[in-house]
């Protein structure tokens, strides 16, 4: 397809569609897997570029909190000006920014290019499901879920296997490096294949691009982020830093109750109260916050279980803990085929209730359990996680009407990062508590995990009952 022409009303034609979906599947990959592929770098960084580690963890940071506070803006703006603008801008900036993040000198500069690159991931991230949905017909769409939702799921997980890899060979910089070459193919690509802007329903009902929206939604999400963040965090200093922490969480609350008052006056408002006045809609989004709350405790806990507890060397636990994500491989695509032949709400609970079941047995393992003790385990969380996450995304991106994709795609995003965020500060909560190198910590977190994937997996089986009523 030229670059005038409007896209096929049910998706697009087959060669297409495959070179469309390779330039998605690229894209999210390095999107989400720049989120945690720094983690194991962290204090090399710090002692090249002779900065205290403490403020090392804002390599990080920068990135997840530049990407959180604009997905609905970029989402929004995508609805507006057509979703293959607001990616390929995206990509440019997301590989300009690597190339930055690859020359800094110093570690103000490094923060500084990882929240450029935080926010092309974010012009990623905020209008990806809406792509898929443009680019399969509605009888194929939950196979592209499926190949959209394993993607984002191994990528998630596999950050730090990727830069043990390359720090095995070469420096930390090298680790943007892969991003200039991806970052180009993409926009080649992503030129010809992507679906063409089309006029957005969104403008023609005169909707705006409001700065002052977009201000708030920075605001809001950015000092709930860092509240929460510092919250978490026990220095031994004394109420100081809890009492600051709390300040930051009242003030993005604050701002928080103003903007969402502001957007319930909206026609098509930026953050999309709108779609949350759907009840399956609503329910969606709490089951994705609970299961990634749950996936999040579970990943930062198990290596603490596995090293500590149970005297695992590295290589081993690695190895135990990718049989997690590569249930969720294997997974994937059986849900993919599942979808539109039973209720989401029903795959996605069942899937949660073996998560949880997995979480339960994985917190009562054995005092000296066999490596085939673990990986069964593991697998079973995988492949419920798997089974979830497919059909999930699905009644998300599909439940609002067309002109919202935007919308509903930068909420998917959204809930995925708010549960991480969620899961990390509620660990560190545990740990400050006890200690996970004295035992209790990791096992305490592995049955939280536990029961936010029962409560994710009840907000799904609930749509079932929300559904049926829309069709009565």
């Amino acid at each position: 397809m030229q670059h005038g022409e409007a896209p096929v009303a049910d998706g697009l034609p087959s060669p297409q569609r495959g070179w469309a979906m390779l330039v998605i599947i690229l894209g999210i990959t390095v999107a989400v897997l720049d989120g945690t592929i720094v983690n194991l770098a962290l204090p090399g960084i710090a002692r090249e570029l002779k900065a205290d580690p403490a403020h090392a963890i804002w390599v990080v940071n920068a990135y997840q909190i530049a990407t959180l506070v604009m997905l609905l803006p970029l989402a929004s703006l995508g609805d507006l000006v057509g979703y293959r603008r607001v990616y390929l801008v995206g990509m440019g900036l997301f590989a300009l920014a690597s190339l930055g993040a690859m020359l800094a000198d110093s570690l103000a500069t490094l923060i500084a290019a990882r929240a450029l690159q935080g926010l092309g991931a974010a012009g990623l991230m905020s209008v990806n499901t809406a792509l898929v949905r443009l680019v399969y017909p509605r009888d194929q769409l939950g196979r592209g879920m499926a190949i959209n939702s394993m993607v984002v799921a191994s990528a998630s997980v596999t950050g730090p296997s990727v830069a043990a890899a390359i720090l095995s060979v070469a420096s930390w910089p090298w680790l943007f490096a892969l991003n200039l070459p991806l970052g180009v193919l993409v926009l080649v690509l992503g030129a010809r294949a992507l679906p063409a802007p089309r006029a957005a329903a969104a403008a023609a009902e005169g909707a705006r691009f409001s700065w002052i929206d977009v201000l708030l939604n920075v605001l809001m999400f950015a000092l709930v982020f860092v509240g929460a963040d510092r919250l978490g965090v026990r220095d031994g200093t004394g109420q100081g830093a809890q009492s600051g922490a709390w300040v930051l969480l009242a003030a993005g609350l604050a701002v928080g109750f103003f903007y969402l008052r502001r957007q319930r006056a909206l026609t098509l408002p930026l953050f999309p109260v709108d779609l949350l006045r759907i009840p399956v809609f609503a329910l969606s989004m709490g089951t994705s916050v609970g299961a990634f709350c749950a996936q999040m405790l579970s990943f930062i806990a198990l290596p603490f279980l596995l090293l500590d507890i149970y005297g695992r060397t590295h290589v081993q636990a690695g190895l135990l803990i990718t049989a997690w994500p590569l249930a969720i491989v294997v997974m994937a695509p059986i849900a993919g085929r599942l979808i539109g032949r039973y209720p989401d709400g029903w795959l996605g609970g069942i899937g949660l209730s073996l998560l949880a079941l997995g979480l339960v047995l994985l917190a009562t393992l054995p005092a000296q359990p066999t490596n085939a003790d673990i990986v069964w385990r593991m697998a079973l969380c995988g492949l419920g996680f798997g089974l979830f996450q497919s059909p999930n995304n699905h009644t998300i991106v599909t439940s609002p009407p067309p002109h919202r994709s935007g919308a509903a795609s930068g909420m998917l995003g959204t809930a995925r990062l708010t549960g991480q965020t969620l899961g990390a500060v509620l660990l560190a909560g545990i740990f400050s508590t006890w200690a996970p190198h004295e035992g209790r910590g990791p096992f305490i977190a592995l049955g939280l995990a536990a029961a936010c994937a029962a409560v994710a997996a009840v907000c799904s089986t609930l749509r079932v009952r929300q559904a049926s009523g829309r069709l009565a």
